[in-house]
């Protein structure tokens, strides 16, 4: 090759680059390409809701019944007129119009999936291993209120695959004569449903297919998506597929309150991380980048469509239903783009996950599915806490088979002694600010009036440092414990393995314990009494009155004491519908605490405390660098203050 050749290669390969980035679309084209896209999607959903109830009212057709019609013979034989008719409203799927409705059900270990015939999706999905708080039977969802449809344009006309009837097929043959198949161990079963185009033929087959992969003892399922041979079945124009998921969320809890503010729709981008909705509002988002997978999620379930090389974009939603509607909760919506080569045949690979919210679990799926557990995931603490040292130790307990009150005994006295050095530190502190409790009330009478109040501030720091007593000792031992008050405030509500537990007179350690149903509602506390709450509240009180007696006074923080007999009254309130395992873990700490102070009181030798203070006193107080910086600076002011005077 000459350098003459060599230019002008470079120079075409410029050219070419050139032209294409001056004709790459701006921001603004590519948003609105993004809009009209969605107004298609949006206009889609509403022909394809009308199609169906024309359909549903269509004389000819509702008196032509046809069962399972083999596309690729069957057509010519259903009445001329009819589908003439059919496929003015159903494009070049009028083949696949007739049909029988019903349902294959396929079942593992686990769960038991009814895949309706019409529109070949997951019509109901059953938990064998849980039932719902009424002991019926846990659905997450059912045919009448989800929507999982595809739409598309063929012939002219929108198409949904929810008006189009499947056929079933097993391991690549067709199904016949079977309505239920289960599989188990390390065993895949492998099914999938089937619409047909006008177009199919045995030599150029032409149709849309729902495939399945469902293992054995797994909640997860593959789920392919395969538009094969459709050419001249959908519109040569188009460039995605929309795909409309919603669902109408079911009440599966006792408390349904806690349930609603606990469920929303989590999302993950491809590139980063886990998103939500927020779960007490109603709301909606457009995701507009690549979408790794989106959840419905339950309080202790979740219904998870994954795909392998993410959803070009999709718009998600989530709305309350009124306390009247006492069996669902939410609305929840996903409308999803699937990009789209009408060139060749396309295939969507994706995932479903339905099953427990249960942290072990979604872990092995490496799908970051475990972040839509509540585990305070906003502060890098609190989620160390309950992932590396609560979560491993409850689940080895949880080995031993034991009844989760022990569990959650064991685990508080496991704590306890954890945080027996910090718990230690701490009485030691407020044993030294008890001792020079008298003194500081001295200086209380010293420095009486307000316009002293610094005065008496300095003399009280100067008698902590004479004394050798750090007034901040018990305030960082308390701070150090309250990441982990936190991480377990997040972990016993959020917990699966509590869920329907019973311990003592609690029937389920996730939710509330109520030893009186009230006939009427109180205001911030609720209808009913839960007793681990009171003994939490009262045993709150009792270490609140013990703590007070250790104050040094309380003249210097007025109003404390009354705040901190408050709190316990307002956590009555606020922990009454909370689930009783996390009230019965914050009583059994405050009784584990009342032990230790025993013990610390009977151990320490508080006149020998007082004797080492005493000596402190006598000791000259060294200063550090700081504080003889502080004070140099100190006197520079004040120099410069008088300077200023004498001017």
């Amino acid at each position: 090759m000459t350098r003459d050749n060599i230019i002008g290669l470079l120079l075409i390969a410029s050219i070419i680059i050139g032209y294409s980035i001056w004709m790459a679309p701006t921001e603004e084209e590519r948003l609105e390409a993004r809009r009209i896209q969605d107004s298609i999607a949006a206009v889609q959903r509403a022909q394809a809701e009308a199609m169906e109830a024309e359909l549903e009212d269509d004389p000819i057709i509702a008196d032509d019944p046809v069962t399972d019609i083999d596309p690729a013979v069957e057509p010519e034989k259903v009445d001329s007129v009819a589908q003439q008719r059919l496929r003015d409203r159903m494009g070049y799927f009028s083949g696949s119009a007739l049909g029988e409705e019903g349902y294959v059900t396929i079942e593992n270990e686990l769960i038991s999936l009814s895949i309706s015939k019409k529109g070949g999706h997951i019509d109901a999905a059953r938990l064998t291993r849980y039932k719902s708080y009424d002991q019926s039977p846990l659905m997450l969802f059912t045919g009448e209120d989800t929507r999982f449809a595809f739409n598309f344009f063929s012939g002219n006309r929108n198409i949904s695959s929810e008006n189009l009837f499947f056929i079933p097929y097993l391991d690549g043959q067709r199904l016949n004569g079977r309505d239920s198949i289960t599989v188990s161990g390390d065993d895949v079963l492998n099914f999938s449903m089937r619409a047909y185009s006008d177009h199919h033929t045995a030599d150029s087959p032409s149709y849309i297919e729902l495939a399945y992969g469902l293992q054995g003892n797994d909640y997860m399922l593959d789920f392919d998506v395969r538009f094969t041979g459709m050419r001249e079945a959908i519109a040569a124009n188009t460039t995605f597929i929309n795909l409309d998921w919603q669902s109408k969320l079911p009440r599966l809890e006792k408390n349904r309150q806690n349930e609603q503010n606990n469920s929303t729709v989590y999302y993950k981008y491809t590139n980063d991380e886990v998103s939500r909705l927020r779960p007490t509002r109603d709301g909606s988002e457009r995701l507009t980048t690549s979408i790794r997978w989106i959840s419905f999620k339950h309080q202790f379930f979740s219904s998870v469509l994954i795909s392998k090389d993410g959803f070009a974009n999709a718009d998600v939603s989530s709305t309350t239903l009124n306390e009247d509607v006492e069996d669902f909760l939410k609305i929840m919506a996903a409308s999803i783009n699937l990009d789209y080569d009408a060139r060749t045949d396309n295939n969507y690979q994706m995932r479903w996950y339905l099953g427990p919210n249960s942290y072990r679990l979604l872990t092995n799926y490496d799908l970051e599915l475990e972040r839509q557990i509540p585990l305070g995931w906003g502060f890098f603490l609190t989620s160390w806490i309950n992932r590396f040292a609560v979560i491993p130790i409850f689940n080895f307990l949880d080995g031993f088979d034991l009844n989760y009150g022990i569990i959650i005994l064991i685990l508080t006295v496991l704590l306890k002694v954890v945080l027996l050095p910090i718990a230690f530190k701490t009485y030691l502190s407020q044993a030294k600010m008890r001792l020079l409790k008298p003194e500081i009330e001295e200086l209380s009478k010293k420095f009486p009036k307000k316009e002293d109040a610094m005065k008496k501030q300095q003399a009280t720091m100067a008698l902590y440092k004479k004394a050798g007593v750090n007034p901040m000792a018990g305030c960082i031992p308390m701070l150090l414990q309250l990441p982990i008050l936190i991480a377990l405030f997040r972990f016993f509500p959020a917990s699966i393995e509590l869920r329907q537990e019973g311990f003592l007179w609690a029937d389920d350690l996730s939710s509330y314990d109520s030893i009186l149903d009230l006939p009427f509602s109180i205001p911030f506390y609720g209808d009913h009494v839960s007793l681990f709450t009171l003994l939490m509240a009262g045993s709150m009180i009792i270490y609140t009155h013990m703590n007070s007696q250790m104050m040094s006074s309380s003249s210097q923080m007025p109003g404390m004491k009354t705040m901190m007999y408050f709190m316990p009254v307002m956590l009555l309130g606020i922990f009454n519908s909370f689930a009783s395992g996390l009230s019965y873990y914050y009583f059994l700490a405050n009784v584990i605490t009342f032990g230790q102070m025993f013990f610390f009181r009977r151990f320490i030798d508080e006149d020998a405390l007082h004797a080492k203070i005493e000596a402190n006193k006598k000791k000259p107080v060294k200063k550090s660098k700081w504080q003889k910086r502080m004070e140099e600076l100190a006197k520079q002011q004040e120099a410069q203050k008088k300077k200023r005077r004498k001017r």
